[in-house]
């Protein structure tokens, strides 16, 4: 079997079964077991799966960058943000995260709304920067342009003097085994520390993002309260929700 045709072969597998297990698909079609895993580093290099022990899992296609991202699932972002506006209550201290669907959310934010939001995106400052009754606080630090957010050292010390009511997090996959994940360390490292502080986390997710893993783990399903998601959910995905008692919005 020519390579092109086993790539093909170890894609179209993925998208059906949401995993390949290289030693069961080695034996499965009489190639060796070497060859699949070279052929799964290789995929994961040009973006196309993202290895895990043992095998692959799908490749969220959210790790994107920024431009691309803006055009990705727009209607269900839009549904998202609109949920997600809703569970926003006055006089709150709201966190949002970066990313394209957080910036749906500030976009639908009640005009009456009086609450204070914190952020270390500047796009996410900017939307809300017109908004009458909501104060904008923006945690400074290194811009990391990919997401156009702040990270490093300073903004870790901002964040870590605050405790939001509640945090809209924003991740590039959620899967029922590794839990919330991001393309970049210290991307990760900003959102675990919110969501440490925040008396409730509530995860955002397009369906991209739904049963697709990243290589940067951020915190494990149990972590959060609940997630706002474009349906339908997985049923691994959604067994294990529950399973956790993690409350599910699908819109």
């Amino acid at each position: 079997m020519l390579t092109r045709q086993r790539k093909s072969l170890i894609l179209e597998r993925l998208k059906a079964d949401g995993q390949i297990v290289a030693k069961g698909f080695a034996l499965e079609t009489g190639l060796s077991e070497d060859t699949i895993r070279r052929d799964l580093r290789e995929l994961a290099g040009e973006g196309l799966l993202q290895r895990v022990h043992g095998g692959a899992l799908p490749a969220s296609p959210a790790v994107a960058d920024l431009s691309k991202r803006q055009h990705i699932a727009t209607d269900g972002k839009a549904a998202i943000g609109r949920a997600a506006a809703a569970m926003v209550r006055p006089g709150q201290f709201v966190f949002l995260d970066g990313g394209t669907t957080t910036a749906q959310l500030a976009r639908r934010l009640p005009h009456d709304l009086k609450a204070t939001v914190v952020t270390h995106s500047p796009s996410i400052a900017v939307e809300l920067a017109h908004h009458p009754h909501v104060t904008v606080e923006l945690i400074g630090g290194r811009l990391f342009k990919h997401s156009m957010v702040s990270v490093g050292v300073a903004a870790l010390e901002a964040i870590r003097r605050i405790r939001p009511d509640v945090y809209f997090m924003g991740v590039t996959g959620v899967h029922e085994d590794y839990g919330l994940t991001t393309g970049d360390p210290e991307e990760a490292a900003i959102k675990r520390a919110i969501c440490e502080l925040a008396a409730e986390t509530v995860v955002l997710a397009s369906h991209e993002k739904l049963g697709a893993v990243s290589p940067c783990i951020v915190v494990p399903l149990s972590h959060v309260s609940s997630i706002i998601a474009e349906g339908p959910m997985p049923a691994k995905l959604d067994a294990r929700l529950q399973d956790l008692k993690v409350g599910i919005v699908t819109v």
